[in-house]
């Protein structure tokens, strides 16, 4: 049913909307040919702006280093919508990268952080639930042992999800999830700055956003608003091209963490944390960075200390082009990997259920059917 469903895309869909859907891809077409169009014609002026700038760098600009060791840490949440209840799942993978041939440290099990709790109806659970996942990625990114660690999404992220998290901990309190939180939650600040803060010299902690609309290059180049650097870069840059870092493009509002759910005993070493994470967050920079042609560039968000310390962040360059070695993926291998299995997480939990309704059924007194009813379901709800 599946692969039918590949084989022929617009079966269910009504002949005339597909026909209008058609029609209008051809208007899509034109503006994406205009776009490209002007890519190319202004290529050469994008790029000596650039060089003006001193923007530019080269790989041959740094100096040489071993190979370090690299893993990749990823995360996703699910929320089951059952007809009785909720199935709500959190989970974070740290996957190691190609080993260089020196290597013989042993990095021990485990390599992940899970939940899983049956929870009441809630619109709000997939809000906690993703705050819970962001925590448990910071928490496996702090313990690794490598010397390059690559997190998945900006370094930004884990404060917008544990704020939206803590702000809704008052209407969810019945939940076991934002108990769980609540519990973890000094722990996951106290990850969160140390990966900020990369203060270990044989240690760089480096962000790689897939997706992002931040223009720190376009604004002070004063390039087309229509354009973000990541698109634009990756047809100026030439392979082994990066830029000198930028500070990160500030928020529209000032960054803020509602620490008024966090249990009291914990409450003043959160503020003395969160007081931390602000001023490190200020102190973000990011390079975007090509290493090969088949690769768009790649956006590496790192703390101040990672960026301008020639030698770690030529740790950080010679990592990145060691992990992308081949253009089936198009960021570094151990995120490649890591992302493919907690993918597999919200596929999953339907099967989860099955488990549970079967082992209830073996000993639940009633009528069975009350069973498959009540954890009947309906939609498997889920995110990075």
């Amino acid at each position: 049913m599946f692969e039918e469903a590949h084989e022929r895309p617009f079966a269910d869909l009504p002949a005339a909307l597909v026909e209008e859907v058609l029609e209008r891809t051809e208007d899509v077409g034109h503006a994406l040919l205009d776009s490209f169009r002007e890519m190319r014609e202004q290529r050469a002026t994008w790029r000596a702006g650039l060089e003006a700038a001193n923007l530019l760098q080269r790989e041959s600009d740094l100096e040489y280093v071993p190979i370090p060791t690299t893993c990749g840490v990823d995360g996703s949440y699910a929320v089951e919508r059952m007809l009785a209840t909720d199935l709500v799942a959190a989970a974070a993978v740290a996957v190691e990268g190609l080993t260089p041939p020196s290597e013989t440290r042993h990095w021990p099990e485990p390599r992940h952080q899970v939940t899983i709790e049956a929870e009441p109806h809630d619109a709000d659970t997939g809000t906690i639930a993703r705050a819970v996942m962001m925590g448990m990625e910071l928490e496996l990114s702090a313990q690794a042992p490598h010397g390059v660690v690559f997190l998945d999404g900006s370094l930004t992220t884990p404060l917008i999800y544990f704020n939206q998290a803590l702000n809704k901990a008052a209407e969810t309190k019945h939940l076991k999830v934002t108990a769980y939180l609540q519990k973890q939650i000094r722990g996951y600040l106290a990850a969160y700055q140390t990966v900020l803060a990369s203060r270990r010299s044989d240690r760089c902690w480096v962000a790689v956003p897939k997706y992002t609309t931040r223009r720190e290059i376009g604004q002070r180049l004063d390039w087309p608003e229509s354009h973000d650097d990541r698109g634009l870069l990756s047809n100026i840059l030439s392979p082994g091209e990066f830029t000198r870092p930028q500070p990160l493009q500030p928020p529209n509002q000032p960054w803020h963490l509602n620490l008024a759910p966090v249990p009291q005993n914990d409450r003043s070493e959160a503020e003395r944390l969160k007081e931390t994470i602000v001023r490190l967050l200020d102190e973000i920079r990011v390079i975007y960075y090509r290493p090969y042609p088949w690769l768009p560039a790649l956006r590496l968000e790192m703390s101040r200390a990672i960026a301008q310390t020639p030698g770690r962040l030529a740790v950080v360059v010679h990592a990145v082009k060691h992990q992308c070695g081949t253009a089936a993926m198009i960021e570094p291998y151990p995120l490649y990997m890591a992302d493919r299995m907690v993918k597999h997480l919200a596929q999953a939990i339907p099967t989860f259920r099955q488990v549970t309704s079967q082992r209830i059924a073996e000993i639940y007194e009633g009528n069975i059917d009350d069973i498959f009813l009540g954890l009947h379901g309906y939609r498997t709800e889920s995110g990075r």
